[in-house]
């Protein structure tokens, strides 16, 4: 297993705040260096308190493309859709110039949204940047779900696929999801995680036992991307 960094916080404002200035200052070195910058956030209820503190930090932000690490194939205004969660969280204030490119295409399936979703994540300068991951108490992480149709395709290093329609076995809609090479083109992956449970999950995940079981710990046993966990009970 990689060396990954695990940073420990009392409560969720001091990560939020600590998070939120250190994803600034690596979209604010890449704007420095090469004019442009990339950000691929996840969805839930977790990362909100951080989309709204990126929102008011000082920062090009017309110069930073942001996209999603998955999206459920639901209409972009629509309840469930991750795309709607970022406009009205982190597309606000400071952050209201970003570049957003979302997954969700006018396509009828997922499946059939894939090529047009790949044009449209190829604009986006690359390697990211920052890569922000959840993870589920079933160690899922982006779509990439236990017993999920065409993981072994989606984890696939040389599938030569930044993203790759996927339907969970237990959710109800099918999804688009960054692949496993797309999640490592990444200067910095990101795993921001919250409560005991989540701990807990963590721990068992850190485990020598096969990655299809919990998929993050495909992450967790690479070496190619650095990870810094960040976690606040």
């Amino acid at each position: 297993m990689q060396n990954i960094q695990f940073l420990e916080f009392d409560n969720t404002p001091r990560l939020v705040k600590e998070l939120s200035e250190r994803i600034g200052e690596m979209l604010e070195e890449s704007i420095t260096s090469r004019g442009k910058a990339s950000l691929a956030v996840s969805g839930g209820s977790t990362p909100l308190p951080l989309f709204i503190a990126l929102s008011e930090i000082a920062l090009a932000w017309e110069k930073v493309f942001i996209t999603l690490v998955d999206e459920r194939w639901v209409d972009p205004g629509a309840k469930d859709s991750n795309e709607r969660l970022v406009r009205e969280n982190l597309l606000q204030a400071m952050a209201a110039e970003a570049r957003f490119i979302g997954m969700k295409t006018p396509d009828a399936s997922a499946r059939a949204g894939e090529d047009s979703c790949t044009a449209a994540l190829s604009s986006i300068p690359l390697p990211f940047d920052v890569l922000i991951l959840g993870m589920g108490n079933d160690g899922h992480t982006a779509s990439l779900f236990p017993g999920a149709d065409r993981l072994s395709e989606a984890v696939a290093l040389d599938s030569g696929k930044l993203c790759m329609a996927i339907s969970p076995p237990v959710t109800p809609h099918e999804r688009m999801s960054l692949t496993l090479p797309a999640i490592l083109n990444a200067r910095e992956i990101i795993l921001h995680i919250s409560g005991k449970e989540k701990q807990a999950t963590y721990t068992k995940a850190c485990l020598h036992e096969p990655a299809e079981e919990m998929p993050i710990r495909y992450i967790l046993t690479q070496a190619q991307a650095p990870v810094t966990v960040y976690w606040a009970p």
